[in-house]
């Protein structure tokens, strides 16, 4: 066979390791694109004159526009065959990424597990994206659930991985340039709050929504070169359990972030992902909204300039989160789509 029909469960190894097709390098037009899809206004990242002023040699990428483009390489190896992502742990962006700079993919099988019909399984890897130096710039687990070819396969070896809970921000504030947060603006930055305004447990209600439709979450989809079927095919998606194409798990990522820029506007940089959950899928048509939690405030040693805040983003469909819906026992609100814990960067 000449063309790739993509890999089932049966096809992975424990312990493999994958390196991924087509380095991508990243231009102003992905950010012009990016800011399009998304309206994010985070000012480090909107002004090349801002993110100057503070220490940056210029402005850098989307945070999330990073991660993207280095999990869009995995979805033709990873889950072009996939019914569903289920989640994110052990994240951490090890520094900015510039336009011009090209990124490239590779990925670790780190476990394997059947499921207990017998017509899937959930393969969990570790995903890490590296500059044309091959220095890395972002690292990830996540797990996917995926068909089988053949119901009656078995697989070599079974295992499933452990995940810390919680990344050490320390780890990770290195990535950051030394930066000068006096002359970080506060009035073009769009908010008075810094680092000491945010308090453990405090919840913040984002407000405004943004429906999707179906033109842009595909546009957004191509630009990250994810092949992933259930995105595009409506053919093949209707005889799947929803009978239409889902709406990529990364995009309502993207929507919720540059929603909590209304309360969170100072949390510039992404700093690590400790979890992440598509608790229920989104479709075209939908709203989406997203409220915030401050789990804690982290101190980062040798750095004056910023701190951590540790947030809990939870998106919600066609629902305004003024009453902040959340859990209910062991689910979620009907409404909630989107469960994620990271840290992000602010300064002090």
């Amino acid at each position: 066979m000449k063309t790739n029909p993509g890999r089932f469960f049966e096809d992975y190894r424990l312990g493999e390791t994958i390196r991924h097709a087509t380095p991508r390098t990243v231009t102003s037009g992905d950010v012009a694109l990016y800011t399009a899809l998304y309206g994010s206004r985070f000012a480090v990242q909107s002004s090349d004159a801002f993110a100057r002023a503070i220490g940056y040699p210029r402005s850098p990428l989307d945070d999330l526009l990073t991660f993207h483009v280095v999990f869009g390489k995995t979805v033709p190896d990873i889950s072009l065959n996939a019914l569903a992502n289920l989640g994110y742990a052990e994240g951490g962006f090890r520094r900015p990424v510039y336009p011009g700079e090209t990124l490239s993919t590779v990925s670790e099988v780190i476990g394997l597990k059947e499921s207990s019909n017998r017509q899937t399984g959930v393969v969990y890897v570790r995903s890490t994206g590296s500059d044309e130096k091959g220095e890395t710039v972002l690292s990830y687990c996540r797990w996917v659930l995926v068909r089988k070819r053949d119901p009656e396969a078995t697989i070599a070896q079974e295992h499933v991985p452990t995940f810390a809970k919680v990344v050490d921000p320390s780890d990770l504030a290195g990535a950051l340039p030394p930066l000068d947060a006096s002359a970080y603006d506060l009035e073009l930055a769009g908010s008075p709050h810094r680092f000491a305004d945010y308090q453990a447990g405090e919840k913040i209600d984002h407000v405004d929504g943004m429906t999707v439709e179906e033109a842009e979450h595909q546009i957004a989809t191509r630009l990250y070169q994810n092949t992933a079927k259930v995105h595009f095919d409506a053919v093949a998606t209707r005889e799947t359990k929803f009978g239409k194409r889902l709406i990529y798990g990364g995009h309502v990522i993207s929507l919720a972030r540059a929603l909590s820029f209304n309360g969170l506007a100072n949390a510039f940089a992404l700093a690590g992902i400790n979890a992440g959950r598509h608790v229920a899928p989104l479709f075209a048509g939908d709203t989406v909204y997203a409220w915030s939690e401050v789990v804690e405030r982290a101190e980062l040693p040798g750095r004056t300039d910023i701190g951590a805040l540790r947030l809990r983003t939870v998106a919600t469909k066609n629902q305004p989160c003024g009453a902040y819906p959340d859990r209910q026992g062991e689910g979620y609100d009907p409404a909630v789509i989107l469960d994620l814990d990271y840290w992000a960067f602010i300064p002090r």
